[in-house]
């Protein structure tokens, strides 16, 4: 397959700023990240005004989800084949689009519909963002880009559930779609005059089956988790789902070893360096929304405290998420991805020991300092892990290789609130003593639960052990650093 090619170096766009491109970027992960953290709190005021039950109204993050998970790698494919810049300005129309339609929907079905248009659109931000930083930017300055646009989610998380809570109850739950809809129109002229152009590939063939197949394993194994945790993991519709996830997933695995024109190479699958990364970020992912997810429910359960507490308590690990992003980026571009990834592993595997031993039922001071201590191990994990996955890519395939990455983050950070959570219901139900043997206060299920939190972070750092190690750095160039040869990777 003949690589795209990228306009050569001063060619970022039309403006030629790279600091203008990672504005774009990083201006619409924080969008994507808002919307969702500000939809999420309001879900409640959504059943009440429609009268739908908890399952219903369950779609309109479900539904948003499964559509993400899935859109992510076929984008990423997309984006090797077609132009990145037609392709992240299709991906915002279509946002914007299901944005309206959420803004204007008479009735839960119409707005589940608009969350589903608006995923179908969205799911081109985290795949997209990342292969334009790995396609424009040379290796040594990925990291640091990467790092700033991470930095994007942390702020993005932090102040979305607060902005959500307070425009709901001054103008509605439509205004925060508005409010998407407006802040997406205005980055969409600008992305269209700064996003790079890379020519499209000579060979345009793209593996619908391939595709398909992906797309149904991504699909059905989100759904079977989004079921195990409303019916129960021994229900139908979870242990079909994941039957069928299966079932798709190996005849993906036959597909691209047979196809003539396969939706990624089989060299990709074995490739270790990017198998490694892959499973992280699924696994630092998981562990990371199960802490979010978790924590909130400790202090309203354990503690009888507010949401709004929970929310302060969440604070200090989102603050240092967003600051040390970047610093965590620039680190795995000098020094190489691998020591800040051991690092950030080790710093939140620590810290969740640290809640399973100390935090779950001591005061909200205690569990915001563990909390602080899993935010900081995931600013110096995450960028540089996608480094890692980018670096050990061919640049034929950085855009698949990326959303397929990408897609499986999303799907860790789907699965660790629905297994983890059917974990502690069965060890609240059990009421038996704590797993952890120096555990010694009131709320074993949680000590429990961040108990395997801890093993999901032990797996992620073996799996870091695979890593690449990086390649020396480029010389220093002069100029703008736009693009790099095709083909160019480190290592």
């Amino acid at each position: 397959m003949t690589p795209p090619h990228i306009n050569g170096p001063g060619e970022a766009g039309s403006g030629g700023s790279t600091r203008l491109l990672l504005a774009v970027l990083i201006s619409a992960v924080f969008i994507s990240v808002l919307n969702s953290s500000m939809v999420n709190v309001v879900v409640p005021s959504i059943q009440d005004e429609f009268g739908a039950s908890p399952g219903q109204v369950g779609w309109v993050i479900t539904g948003y989800l499964l559509i993400y998970a899935v859109g992510i790698p076929l984008y990423g494919r997309v984006s090797d084949l077609f132009s990145l810049k037609l392709t992240f300005v299709l991906g915002l129309l279509v946002f914007a689009a299901g944005s309206l339609f959420c803004a204007l929907a008479p009735n839960l079905l119409f707005l589940v519909i608009g969350r589903i248009v608006q995923a179908a659109g969205g799911a081109a931000i985290p795949a997209l963002a990342s292969a334009s930083v790995a396609k424009v930017l040379p290796p040594g300055d990925r990291g640091t880009a990467l790092g700033s646009i991470f930095s994007s989610v942390g702020i993005g998380a932090a102040i979305g559930p607060v902005l959500g809570g307070a425009v709901e109850s001054i103008a509605g739950w439509q205004a925060l779609f508005y409010g998407t809809l407006l802040l997406t129109l205005i980055l969409i002229p600008i992305a269209f005059y700064e996003l790079p152009h890379t020519e499209p590939s000579e060979d345009r063939s793209f593996d619908l089956p391939g595709g398909i197949l992906l797309a149904l394993a991504a699909g059905f194994f989100l759904f079977g988790i989004t079921q195990g945790q409303v019916a129960g993991f021994g229900s139908p519709t979870s242990w079909g789902s994941f039957i069928v996830s299966v079932l798709a997933a190996v005849g993906f695995f036959q597909r691209i070893t047979t196809a003539a024109h396969p939706f990624v190479s089989p060299d990709l699958m074995r490739n270790t360096g990017f198998v490694a990364a892959v499973a992280v970020g699924f696994f630092s992912m998981l562990a990371n929304v199960s802490c979010l997810v978790f924590i909130p429910l400790l202090i309203s359960s354990v503690n009888g405290l507010s949401a709004g507490t929970a929310g302060l308590v969440l604070a200090p690990g989102a603050v240092a998420l967003a600051i040390l992003s970047p610093l965590a980026g620039r680190l795995s571009d000098r020094m190489g991805a691998r020591p800040p990834i051991f690092a950030g592993l080790l710093f939140m595997l620590a810290s969740a020991l640290f809640l399973s031993t100390f935090a779950a039922g001591a005061s909200p001071i205690v569990v915001a300092a563990g909390m602080l201590g899993v935010g900081i191990g995931f600013a110096f994990a995450n960028s540089p892990t996608t480094n890692a996955a980018a670096s050990a890519l061919p640049g034929e395939e950085v855009g698949v290789g990326l959303g397929i990455y990408q897609g499986l983050f999303f799907l860790g950070g789907g699965t660790g609130p629905a297994v983890i959570g059917a974990f502690l219901a069965a060890r609240t139900e059990a009421g038996t003593d704590a797993l952890n043997p120096l555990y010694m206060l009131g709320a074993a299920s949680f000590s429990d639960a961040f108990l395997i939190v801890s093993l999901a972070l032990l797996v992620a750092f073996l799996a870091s052990l695979k890593l690449r190690e990086k390649a020396k750095p480029p010389p220093a160039k002069t100029g703008h650093p736009n693009a790099v040869p095709a083909g160019e990777t480190e290592g």
